[in-house]
């Protein structure tokens, strides 16, 4: 049983951990999330850290290590960093309801994983 590391430290030790977090600074470089910029002393400097995940098939065995950079968001100011926050998040409801739909028109239902969700997420700030 694979054992997820709670820091960078012990996942940079595994090549299945350097690879997943290989693929996710690809896709955060791909689809352009941010871009450096020399500190100022007027900044508030939001910190990040890794978070890592072993995805599991039904029977138990590995799918997939994921790992994903995270800002420390508790760190950020509300009016200096930020003045507004969205979180895309699919709710319960919708989900049964669709499930709903779906058994009461004989729909077929189909699964998907995605990687990296960057959706028109242009920000000027």
């Amino acid at each position: 049983m694979s054992i997820e590391p709670t820091n960078f430290t012990q996942a940079s030790q595994s090549s299945h951990w350097r690879a997943a977090m290989k693929d996710e600074y690809d896709a955060l470089t791909r689809n352009q999330t941010w871009s450096l910029v020399p500190a100022t002393s007027c900044m508030n400097i939001v910190g990040c850290k890794w978070v890592f995940k072993v995805k599991r098939k039904a029977d138990g065995s590995i799918e997939q290590y994921k790992a994903r950079l995270v800002a420390k968001e508790f760190n950020q100011k509300e009016g200096f960093d930020y003045e507004e926050t969205f979180s895309p998040v699919v709710k319960p409801a919708t989900i049964r309801t669709i499930l709903s739909l779906a058994v009461s028109y004989n729909w077929s239902l189909q699964q998907l994983d995605v990687r990296n969700a960057f959706l028109n997420g242009y920000l000027q700030e």
